[in-house]
């Protein structure tokens, strides 16, 4: 058995030209959870924040600009979910790449789980990691799972794994979730989200998915309108819950959240949620401290 190629990446890469290369190729997917997909493992191995970016991300996310939980003397430490916009370029460089099986125009995020091992300094150099970790069969379609590996001399300091969701028809389309039947979390706050949300959160994050843009690109891609980046919503949910030091997030994105529209967070415990009218649940979410 051969081991995954590793490819070192002298910077991040660009993501225009990765997002036009994904929206050239996605008519010609056949996505199949059988598919073949990449085997490559992208490394990055010094890569430094940009701190006018953080801010963007931070000011859309509702976090303080400058947060500085879990890190020494008040030093300004990455949110929880910012890795996952650090290694998004080598997940679109994947994604976007003639050997991925599924679109990537109208590619959904359905969950995410990510670990902070310890705090993450704005100002640390770290090495990421970032590699595809199979297909699997969904309800709707097919999912590829994303991980990414953020280093610290050497140690995996922060790590994630997302799963990203390919809507075509399947044998078992029309089955419910079996979801867990409890009760909803107590209702702590309303959230009015403005129509240009996706617009600003894909500007902070590179993230320019055209379902999150528009109703015109939406529509296209089967939304009545735009929907709200997973990791704006959950990013957002964290912004107003904290996060311990080391902690295991995990977040499932069970329905779209729809721009403009009004959403109500709730949080009991190290347990939150977002839901809509009639409390449909948009998201599940967990924090637990390691």
């Amino acid at each position: 058995m051969t081991s995954a190629p590793t490819v070192v990446l002298p910077h991040s890469p660009a993501l225009p030209p990765l997002l036009a290369r994904g929206a050239l190729l996605s008519p010609f997917r056949r996505p199949r959870p059988d598919a073949a997909h990449p085997r490559t493992r992208l490394v990055l191995p010094v890569l430094r924040v940009d701190t006018a970016r953080l801010a963007a991300y931070e000011r859309v996310c509702g976090f303080p600009t400058g947060f500085s939980a879990g890190s020494p003397a008040g030093e300004a430490a990455l949110p929880v979910t910012y890795p996952h916009v650090l290694g998004f370029p080598l997940a679109m460089r994947l994604m976007s790449g003639p050997d991925f099986p599924l679109p990537l125009l109208g590619l959904v995020h359905t969950s995410v789980r990510i670990t902070r091992h310890r705090a993450t300094p704005a100002t640390g150099a770290y090495e990421l990691t970032v590699y595809v970790d199979g297909l699997a069969p969904h309800r709707r379609g097919t999912q590829a799972a994303v991980v990414t590996e953020m280093r610290d001399g050497g140690d995996v300091v922060w790590e994630s794994r997302s799963t990203y969701l390919a809507r075509h028809r399947t044998t078992s389309g029309r089955q419910k979730d079996q979801e867990e039947e409890r009760e909803p979390l107590p209702a702590v706050d309303e959230w009015r989200l403005a129509g240009d949300v996706g617009r600003r959160y894909g500007a902070a994050s590179g993230d320019r998915n055209p379902i999150h843009l528009h109703p015109l690109t939406a529509r296209l891609f089967g939304f009545p309108r735009a929907i709200a980046h997973g990791m704006w919503t959950v990013a957002r949910c964290l912004a107003a819950h904290g996060t311990p030091d080391t902690a295991e997030v995990r977040a499932d994105f069970r329905a779209p959240v729809l721009l403009p529209g009004t959403v109500t967070y709730a949080a009991e415990g190290g347990r939150f949620e977002l839901r809509g009218d009639g409390d449909r649940v948009h998201m599940t979410g967990e924090v637990r401290p390691v």
